[in-house]
């Protein structure tokens, strides 16, 4: 039999060494005395140098399944890299999206209102010319814009070139109707205003005789404004002159910031002792704005001061000259500024 592998065959080698030193002793048993020593000593050199023989054998002898395989190397491990985290992204906007509706105007298009005002087309009725203690503050509003000129056409009380005027191929931008002392501003007038209105034009009101003239040929304007006359505003003997002060009812409004921050009128300069002017009120399903008012708590009825169309058409129920010159001239700024670009807005 052909052996496969090495340590059976040591096995065999061992056995018949230990066959053929027991055989060497006289009568198969061991010798006794020195003999014996000598014997021991022997056997131990032949198996030492039996178990060396093993040992390179064994080292020799290939390896079996049941032996272990070697050891890969080791290989030096390296600190892994930091993991990357990336940044929340943003969903894009799509592009059919509507466009936000607290966008600013960008300064173009603010400078070219500002160039367009400055070269509007105004018509202004201003009828205190024949009070020489009375300045007129609407002229004063007008140069302190810098709105001089050709295109600026006042007829101060001339009621006949006023009316040439409204009837005239002339697109205005801005027809103002400061009529103070109650000259003559009635009947067909207001049919040729509200004609102007049509056609998108800004107007600006000063009027308080509303008490005569409401239910005439002014009550179309006043209805597609949606005002109404509540009531006349009196002064009656020693009356409390703060009993005449007046309220902003919309604070916000760029009337009273722009271009100038206009406080409420507190505590008048009376000049027109009798009649302090009319008190108005929103029309049922109105579309106006009051702006100001007698009182603080109403902002439906007690008004003086109101606007409508977006911002186009401004009516103001008392007297430019009952209160502080400088507050008025700045408020009438704010009035003319307003609707001028309420009307560019219009007609774009």
């Amino acid at each position: 039999m052909r052996l496969r592998t090495g340590l059976p065959k040591l096995m065999v080698i061992l056995a018949i060494v230990c066959v053929m030193l027991a055989c060497s002793f006289p009568g198969g048993s061991a010798p006794a005395g020195n003999g014996l020593e000598g014997t021991r000593v022997a056997l131990q050199v032949q198996a030492t140098l039996l178990a060396n023989q093993a040992t390179e054998l064994a080292l020799k002898a290939p390896a079996t399944a049941t032996q272990p395989l070697p050891a890969l190397p080791t290989v030096a491990t390296q600190t892994p890299l930091p993991t990357y985290t990336p940044y929340p992204t943003q969903t894009p906007l799509a592009t059919n999206a509507p466009a936000p509706t607290d966008v600013q105007p960008s300064p173009t298009a603010t400078q070219d209102v500002l160039a367009r005002i400055q070269t509007a087309k105004i018509l202004v009725f201003e009828d205190i010319q024949g009070y020489p203690a009375l300045d007129t503050r609407i002229s004063k509003a007008l140069t302190g814009l810098g709105l001089t000129g050709g295109n600026v056409v006042k007829v101060g009380d001339a009621v006949g070139d006023f009316m040439t005027n409204l009837n005239s191929a002339t697109k205005w931008d801005l027809i103002i109707v400061g009529a103070e002392a109650r000259s003559g501003v009635r009947g067909e007038f207001w049919d040729l205003i509200n004609e102007q209105v049509n056609r998108n034009v800004a107007v600006v009101v000063e009027i308080w005789y509303l008490d005569q003239i409401a239910n005439g040929r002014i009550s179309p304007l006043l209805m597609r404004c949606g005002i109404q006359f509540q009531r006349n505003w009196t002064r009656a003997p020693g009356y409390n002159l703060y009993n005449y002060s007046i309220y902003w009812l919309d604070q916000f409004n760029p009337i009273f910031s722009d271009p100038n921050v206009v406080q409420p009128l507190l505590g008048p300069t009376i000049y027109w002792t009798n009649d302090a002017g009319d008190i108005i009120k929103l029309a049922p399903g109105s579309n106006a704005t009051l702006l100001a008012g007698i009182t603080q708590s109403q902002k439906t009825s007690n008004g003086v001061l109101a606007s409508c169309l977006n911002g186009r058409l401004i009516f103001q129920t008392f007297s430019t000259h009952d209160y502080q010159e400088s507050a008025t001239v700045a408020l009438w700024q704010n009035y003319i500024v307003n609707s001028l670009k309420a009307h560019f807005a219009a007609t774009q």
